[in-house]
């Protein structure tokens, strides 16, 4: 079994459980940012599931988000401020369940260390002008980058070209 097979089965598994619906504590990234907004102000913008994911940094459940077959040329936007992130010429099908990229669009994703997962220690990506939390990048993509940046697809607006 492969590494990308062997996290999506665990992936799936744990989207399933019980533990699904809450968030992954993970830690958000603290700006300053350009675009910032109060608590009541996200709330307010966002529905409660992409408040979930965007600002508590929870995972939307696996195979769920329109976007993962979305084919379309276009770009993938932040649903927090609506920055360009991803172009469709950099996305691919990873099997993961998630919309999948190889790269982002220059000087639009920030990242840190998130080690919210017992005994794992993953990549966490976000907006670098909004701060929202928009999945992970993992080390198992395809060329030229080697790259995939699992993103939820309740962060992301796509606009097509």
């Amino acid at each position: 079994m492969s590494r990308r097979n062997l996290f999506s089965t665990a992936a799936a598994a744990i989207a399933v459980s019980p533990f699904a619906a809450r968030p992954a504590r993970a830690a958000i990234a603290e700006g300053p940012f350009e675009i910032t907004r109060t608590e009541a102000e996200w709330r307010a913008m966002l529905a409660p599931d992409e408040y979930a994911v965007l600002r508590e940094a929870a995972t939307e459940r696996a195979y769920t988000s329109p976007l993962n077959d979305e084919s379309r040329a276009g770009l993938y936007h932040c649903r927090g401020c609506d920055l360009p992130l991803y172009s469709s010429e950099t996305k691919f099908d990873s099997g993961t369940g998630w919309p999948s990229f190889y790269e982002a669009l220059p000087d639009v994703i920030g990242t840190m260390e998130d080690r919210s997962v017992l005994l794992m220690v993953r990549t966490e990506c976000h907006c670098a002008r909004c701060g929202s939390h928009l999945g992970h990048i993992f080390e198992d993509g395809p060329e030229p980058t080697g790259l995939r940046h699992c993103i939820n697809g309740l962060a992301l607006r796509f606009r097509p070209s």
